[in-house]
């Protein structure tokens, strides 16, 4: 039996690598240590309903503020996954079989937190045939019924070794919002998602649009990777060239000292200046924080990305 809260057994592909010396986080990047009661009302919802969170398996640094408002991204398929990318703190390996009566207990969990806005996730399943997209709809299905008024933001994975029936199983089953990111720029996959490919996932979200026009897409990278700037702003107009709506920028942080390096902490000014040139570039709505994740604030958008749509259709 694993144990996911050793470093070796949650991420054994990582065990034999060298230490990266993780730097000091600079004043901008902390956050304060979850101790609400609305955190910890959310945590027992969670757990009384088995679910995982992307929130705790990816360790990040916004949950405290998210659970206190009972916001919480749903990680369905298990908490295993079949890659191993060195930025990611998912642990890798075999999953489990698929459970059946998750997206009941999903659903359950979104109408008991009362969200207006959802997001779900999951871990890559390269062991299934439809890289698990059947039981995302499913999932999106189930929470439909029990929240009808919920809004519905999915993100997904690449669904690289299956075939192109998958996706459209996904996007037939209408969610508001379908998220899928690059995290990187492409130079860097071979180092930091070697089990992707940059042009596939560019792909995936173009074709989306043309399976549905109307549905929203968004997409997210990390930064202090390595990047240069030119680089991020290439991605930007590879994005915009696949319709892309919604574009989230985040400052990497290293899990562990096994994962890849932190190259550097970049600051809130470049930051500002990235969402200056994506809204330039057409982007419907765009988040570039240092504390920016997928998720982060997700529902808070999307809809100010909708009243932005209206307006504009509106105006024509």
């Amino acid at each position: 039996m694993r144990d996911l809260k050793v470093p070796g057994q949650r991420h054994p592909e990582k065990a034999h690598r060298p230490d990266n010396a993780q730097p000091k986080k600079p004043d901008w990047i902390r956050v304060k240590a979850p101790t609400s009661q609305g955190y910890k009302d959310t945590r027992e919802i969670l757990k009384s309903n088995k679910l995982v969170t992307v929130c705790e398996e990816a360790g990040c640094p916004n949950v405290g503020e998210c659970w206190s408002h009972g916001h919480a991204t749903m990680m369905i398929m298990g908490e295993i996954c079949t890659r191993g990318c060195t930025f990611c703190n998912v642990a890798t390996g075999k999953p489990d079989t698929l459970d059946a009566f998750e997206p009941g207990r999903v659903a359950h969990a979104v109408a008991t937190l009362g969200l207006k806005h959802v997001v779900i996730t999951s871990v890559d399943r390269d062991d299934l045939d439809d890289g698990g997209a059947e039981h995302f709809a499913q999932t999106i299905r189930a929470v439909r019924h029990r929240a009808p008024e919920t809004t519905i933001e999915i993100l997904t994975p690449d669904f690289l070794r299956c075939g192109p029936k998958a996706l459209e199983v996904v996007v037939e089953a209408r969610p508001d919002v379908f998220n899928h990111n690059l995290e990187t720029v492409p130079g860097l996959y071979p180092s930091v998602r070697p089990g992707a490919r940059y042009f596939h996932s560019l792909r995936l979200l173009q074709r989306v649009k043309e399976l549905d026009p109307a549905m929203f897409t968004k997409s997210g990278i990390m930064v202090g990777l390595g990047e240069t700037r030119e680089a991020v702003l290439q991605v930007m107009d590879d994005m915009r060239a696949a319709d892309v709506d919604f574009l989230t920028i985040g400052q990497y942080l290293q899990p562990t000292p096994k994962h890849h390096a932190v190259d550097r902490f970049v600051t809130p000014e470049e930051f500002k200046d990235y969402e200056k040139s994506a809204y330039g570039k057409g982007f419907g709505m765009v988040s570039a924080t240092p504390l920016t994740r997928s998720s982060y604030h997700a529902g808070d958008d999307f809809a100010r990305l909708r009243a932005a749509r209206l307006e504009k259709l509106g105006r024509a």
